[in-house]
């Protein structure tokens, strides 16, 4: 079973919210982010995509801080999926050292950049933000290891699409992956930009 074979505090985590059978969605994906391919997640709402990017993310990082610079970025749709995901996140990462940043887009840049700058190991943002520290400088990606997108769907407009790809000009070699209800076009373009051969999971 996939969760037997992660990290000791996610396990921990895990049996004290009583989860203990993946989803079919899980059994399928974990084994397989945890190898390290870039990949597109597909599967409908309630299949448990999020709780996957939870565990997957918090294993890739080992549950501990490391240095200053964050190692795994998520970005979401809009500001208030981005804070809903940092509570889940502190829900899970309490008894760990992990630190987890939500980019507050009511929050002035100049803030975010100082705060980010004092140290985290998983940053959370839209692609407005992330795009807008990157290009002021705001947030060193030198060490990442993990990219994700969660509920892609959002990426059909303009705007975010653009930044995205932006975003990922940017960015150090590391894992991409990108959680979505269906495997549209606009997200298989991908797979000529930073997408390298990624491999598709769908339910």
């Amino acid at each position: 079973m996939p969760f037997k074979k992660l990290h000791a505090s996610i396990k921990e985590k895990l049996e004290s919210l009583e989860i203990n059978t993946p989803t079919p969605f899980q059994s399928k994906s974990i084994p397989l982010i945890k190898s390290g391919a870039n990949i597109f997640c597909t599967a409908p709402e309630n299949s448990g995509k999020t709780t996957t990017l939870l565990l997957t993310t918090m294993q890739k990082l080992q549950c501990e801080e490391v240095g200053t610079a964050p190692r795994a970025i998520i970005l979401v749709g809009d500001n208030e999926k981005a804070k809903a995901l940092y509570d889940t996140f502190n829900e899970y990462t309490r008894r760990t050292s992990l630190r987890v940043y939500v980019c507050d887009e009511k929050l002035h840049i100049d803030l975010l950049k100082s705060e980010i700058f004092e140290g985290t190991d998983i940053l959370i943002a839209t692609p407005q933000i992330m795009n807008k520290l990157l290009l002021l400088n705001g947030v060193n990606v030198t060490q990442l290891k993990l990219f994700c997108i969660d509920d892609a769907e959002f990426l059909s407009q303009k705007t975010p699409l653009s930044n995205i790809m932006a975003i990922t000009q940017s960015l150090a070699k590391c894992q991409f992956v990108i959680y979505s209800e269906k495997m549209h076009p606009f997200l298989k373009r991908f797979e000529s930009y930073f997408m390298t051969n990624a491999r598709t999971i769908g339910l």
